[in-house]
């Protein structure tokens, strides 16, 4: 809500500075136009001679720098400061190369002064013009030639966070949010919004759904009181979506945050500091070391005959040994080791000793059956053999 005040505060002083620039363009012509003169206790009132020219020009400037600011709303200050580093250094190199141009005509007793006066301002129009658009071509790489001096918009305090689009539809930003351990300014830019709407606006529902979830974490990440979103719309030169966060994150100082691990690489090759949401929910799960009692539910089959796999509440791997015939029970287990891989933590563990004896008692239970099974002679078979069955597995 005080976004929106702000906003419309905003447009109203604008409406306001406008109006006083129309005013006083008018109040200068009208000085000009119209003169006064007190004289013996009388008034007199003349017209200018051709105060129509100051009128002409009067109009016609306040409409074109009218026009100009009402047709680029959106005005960036590194554009502004560009144009104004170029035109003085055209006009400094003109008057230099001013100063060349009259030594000459004097060294040479040249007699043409509209012509050389001509080819002076054709000079400082062109100069100024090469100084404009050199600068704006290069005002990401200025600060190579003027130490501390950067068009860039520069962000205060710690490192700010630049999410990519991964980050957004994971959503787990947000409950990170939410829990006050982000302090920095969280930077969205332009692209990567302009990538969820493509998302959101997809005939494929499945990537239909990941866009507007992702805009929707935008929105609550706008809401939350706690930190600080910045939607960065700030010009780079990769087409890419990976590159052009590089190189965002390079200009602005800051540290990309990914779930992408190409990206994240990428990244980090050219220097750029990266938090890989997975490893930072790695890093936030329980310890578990070897020798540790666990209690985990199996719900299928290893990949190894007899192994049984379950997962812990955050969504740890647990391969058990022995644990094939107690799929889809509660089994109490020990933790014999651990492996780190690309996509988390794995354990292995065995099945503790009771635990061990009771599902073996239930798979060597048998039940004997005395089947009559009469053929086609009337001969009747008494006494089937036994039949071995399993209490969790009636298949085998």
């Amino acid at each position: 809500m005080s976004k929106k005040h702000g906003e419309r505060d905003m447009r109203v002083l604008l409406r306001v500075v406008r109006v006083g620039f129309v005013a006083l363009m008018l109040i200068v012509m009208l000085l000009y136009t119209f003169g006064i003169s007190l004289k013996d206790d009388s008034m007199d009132i003349s017209i200018a001679t051709n105060w129509m020219i100051p009128v002409a020009v009067a109009l016609i400037l306040s409409g074109v720098f009218l026009g100009i600011d009402l047709l680029t709303p959106r005005k960036k200050i590194a554009t502004i400061t560009g144009v104004v580093f170029g035109l003085l250094a055209g006009l400094v190199a003109t008057v230099v190369l001013s100063s060349v141009i009259d030594l000459v005509v004097q060294t040479w007793d040249i007699q043409a002064a509209a012509i050389v006066s001509s080819i002076k301002v054709l000079l400082g129009v062109s100069l100024a013009f090469l100084g404009i658009t050199s600068v704006l071509q290069t005002q990401d790489d200025f600060r190579l030639v003027i130490p501390y001096v950067e068009f860039a918009k520069q962000i205060r305090g710690p490192r700010p966070l630049v999410v990519d689009t991964s980050v957004l539809i994971d959503a787990r930003i947000v409950d990170i949010a939410q829990t006050g351990l982000i302090q920095q300014t969280v930077v969205i830019p332009e692209f990567v919004l302009e990538e969820l709407q493509t998302l959101a606006d997809s005939g494929d529902r499945a990537k239909r759904d990941k866009g507007r979830r992702g805009l929707d974490m935008v929105s609550k990440l706008q809401r939350m009181g706690t930190i600080d979103v910045v939607i960065d719309s700030s010009p780079v030169q990769k087409l890419a979506v990976d590159q052009a966060l590089v190189e965002l994150a390079m200009a602005l100082k800051a540290m990309l945050v990914t779930l992408d691990t190409g990206l994240a690489r990428i990244a980090l090759i050219q220097q750029v500091p990266v938090l890989n949401i997975h490893d930072l929910s790695n890093a936030l799960k329980p310890t578990v070391i070897p020798g540790s009692s666990i209690r985990v539910e199996l719900v299928k089959d290893g990949e190894q005959e007899g192994q049984g796999v379950g997962y812990l509440e955050d969504g740890t791997m647990v391969v058990v040994e022995d644990g094939g015939d107690a799929v889809g029970r509660m089994v109490d287990a020990v933790i014999t080791s651990s492996m780190q891989t690309a996509a988390g933590r794995l354990l292995f563990a065995r099945m503790d000793a009771a635990e061990r004896v009771e599902v073996e008692g239930a798979e060597g239970s048998e039940v004997e059956e005395d089947a009559v099974v009469s053929n086609g002679a009337g001969v009747r078979e008494v006494g089937r053999p036994k039949v071995k069955r399993s209490a969790r597995n009636p298949r085998r």
